[in-house]
């Protein structure tokens, strides 16, 4: 479908991580040239956390700050810019990083972990699915993610989905009380030649999927099928973020290959008829300073 869209930003290598804060705005991290950016809530865009690269998802924590994955999970101040770990790599034998994370309504973080580096020309090998429970122990939960991406519940908190980017596929994880995933299957494709990214769930329970090679948001129905296509102007379509008042304005992401030059990566934002869930804020216990 093609929407009526408005660039708020631009000017970088390669957006992620969108996280939509009602008090302040939206949160976005540039992956390649580093730094943690707020786009407020009256356009202006600054820098709130300088340097640190590779982070591809984010969230609000409770206590104030950010989760931001990357090298390991970490919370971050934004105040003073203080770091403490959450989960470190030498918890997991074999991986090289972290990319998207998500929250549920208890607090935990589920994350993804990497066991190639994607962009050092390694042969893919399939890493991990974890989640950090609010005491701050780590579990491993499904594994075979060739190139783990976008996470998302259901809004009844039944469903968990994720990307797999290698694969053209979204997973789809019936999820237990205590937070413990039953067996994948197959939700949607975007194979042959769609690769999906970034994910959000609408409280209508449809899963919209940034396609990175695409220039497209999917929109998929909360049966699977498909429901329509977002047109963005930039072919590297990363992620997204429901964000506003009412969570109806739709924020998309961009990376920069494929644009006309290396840092046009841009932030694209629409009105969409229904409200995105809000994603709740992380409770996972912080360690001592």
């Amino acid at each position: 479908m093609q929407r009526e869209l408005e660039q708020v930003a631009t000017g970088y290598g390669l957006i992620e991580g969108p996280v939509w804060d009602p008090a302040r705005g939206l949160y976005f991290s540039d992956v390649l040239n580093g730094g943690v950016h707020l786009l407020n809530r009256t356009g202006h865009v600054s820098q709130v956390l300088p340097k640190r690269r590779g982070i591809g998802g984010m969230a609000l924590h409770a206590s104030g700050g950010l989760v931001v994955g990357g090298r390991d999970i970490a919370w971050v101040s934004l105040s003073d810019g203080g770091t403490r770990s959450l989960l470190s790599l030498d918890s997991i034998p074999g991986a090289t990083g972290f990319n998207d994370l998500t929250t549920d309504q208890a607090g935990r973080v589920y994350v993804g972990s990497l066991a190639f580096r994607v962009f050092g020309g390694e042969l893919p090998k399939p890493g991990h699915l974890h989640v950090i429970d609010v005491d701050g122990r780590m579990r491993t939960i499904s594994d075979g993610i060739l190139l783990t991406n976008g996470l998302g519940f259901s809004p009844d908190g039944r469903r968990l989905y994720h990307c797999d980017a290698r694969a053209g596929m979204v997973r789809v994880y019936p999820v237990q009380s205590d937070g413990t995933v039953g067996s994948w299957q197959s939700f949607a494709s975007l194979a042959p030649d769609g690769v999906p990214d970034g994910l959000k769930v609408a409280a209508d329970g449809s899963v919209w999927v940034a396609d990175a090679h695409g220039g497209r948001v999917v929109v998929f129905n909360a049966d699977g099928t498909h429901r329509e296509d977002v047109a963005i102007p930039l072919p590297m379509v990363t992620s997204l973020c429901f964000g506003g008042d009412d969570l109806r304005d739709l924020y998309v992401v961009t990376g920069s290959r494929g644009g006309p030059h290396d840092n046009c990566g841009s932030i694209f934002r629409s009105r969409v008829e229904v409200a995105g869930l809000p994603l709740p804020p992380a409770r996972v216990a912080l360690p001592a300073a």
